[in-house]
Parts: C-alpha cells; sequence; structure tokens
C-alpha cells in the first residue's frame, strides 16, 4: 500500500518522528481539552488550578507546534511529490493547525483579544481548541488513506516513494 507523506513522516525514524509529530502535540492537545473541560465545568473560584494548567499547556503546545510547523516548512515541505489530494488535504490539515494553536498561545500571552472579557476569551480559546481538533482528525482521516483510492497514480509524474523527515 502506498502511503500518504503525513503517514510515511511517522513511519520513518522511529520511534522519533512518531514522538515529535504526533504523540507530543496529541499528548498536550488531550491535556489541554480536559483541563478546557474542567475550567468550564468548574468556572469561578473551583477553576482556577485548572486554568493556570489551561493557559501553560496551551502556550507550551503553541509554541511546540509553531516549531513543527517551521520545521517541516522549511526542511519537508519545499521537496514534497504531492501523492493526490488525499496527501495534500493530510499534510495541508495537519500544518494549518498552527493557526488555532499558536493564536491559542497568543491569547494565553495577552497578545491578542487584549480587549475582551474573561467570558469572550473563554469563548474564543474553545473555537480554537475545537478548530484545531477538526483540521487534526481531517489530517489523521486522510494521511491514513492510500493516495490511490483518491486518484493519484504512481506510476505517472514521478510517482516514486520519497522519504521525509528524516532527522
Amino acid at each position: 500500500m502506498t502511503m500518504t507523506h503525513y503517514m510515511e513522516l511517522l513511519a520513518v525514524n522511529q520511534p522519533w518522528n512518531l514522538i515529535i509529530y504526533m504523540v507530543i502535540p496529541v499528548a498536550l492537545a488531550e491535556a489541554l481539552v480536559a483541563t478546557e473541560f474542567f475550567t468550564v465545568f468548574l468556572r469561578g473560584s473551583n477553576a482556577g488550578g485548572w486554568r493556570t494548567w489551561n493557559k501553560w499547556i496551551g502556550i507550551v503546545l503553541g509554541f511546540y507546534f509553531l516549531g513543527v510547523f517551521l520545521n517541516l516548512m522549511t526542511t519537508v515541505v519545499p521537496n514534497i511529490q504531492w501523492r493526490g489530494m488525499a496527501d495534500i488535504l493530510a499534510v495541508g490539515s495537519y500544518l494549518s493547525g498552527v493557526i488555532p494553536l499558536f493564536s491559542i498561545a497568543l491569547l494565553e500571552l495577552g497578545m491578542i483579544g487584549k480587549d475582551k472579557t474573561d467570558e469572550e476569551k473563554m469563548k474564543l480559546h474553545f473555537i480554537l481548541l475545537t478548530v484545531f481538533l477538526v483540521v487534526a482528525h481531517v489530517a489523521m482521516v486522510f494521511g491514513m488513506v492510500d493516495p490511490t483510492i483518491m486518484g493519484w497514480n504512481p506510476n505517472v509524474g514521478g510517482g516514486h516513494m520519497q522519504h521525509m523527515g528524516h532527522q
């Protein structure tokens, strides 16, 4: 079976690429979701500790994923020979996750949303996190698809496997 570049990135250089590009961002995102739920559910004085964790996880995740994005955009993406629409959707969705995640970090640092109330900031944080979850799942779904299912032909146009992400 032929792989998308998304899946190939996770499969090569084991276990490091899997840890760097999937385990760390997903673990931080899941922790962010969990602390977000507790922050919203326990509004008020009971949410203080959860809100603090939520803030720091959001900042760390936003900057971490910015680093992942910059690394892939400078070392991998310029050399990709696309494997059809599944490949483009998987890689594009994965990389687009930087927009909501880095926005969360900037929101937590007070660099955006300065004029918003705490309630409005919480709503924006929740929306950005939801957007990230959607694009991350789109990336995972299309990343697991055999690109030939969506019309890519490996025998046309230099469709040889191109290994990516060797660190």
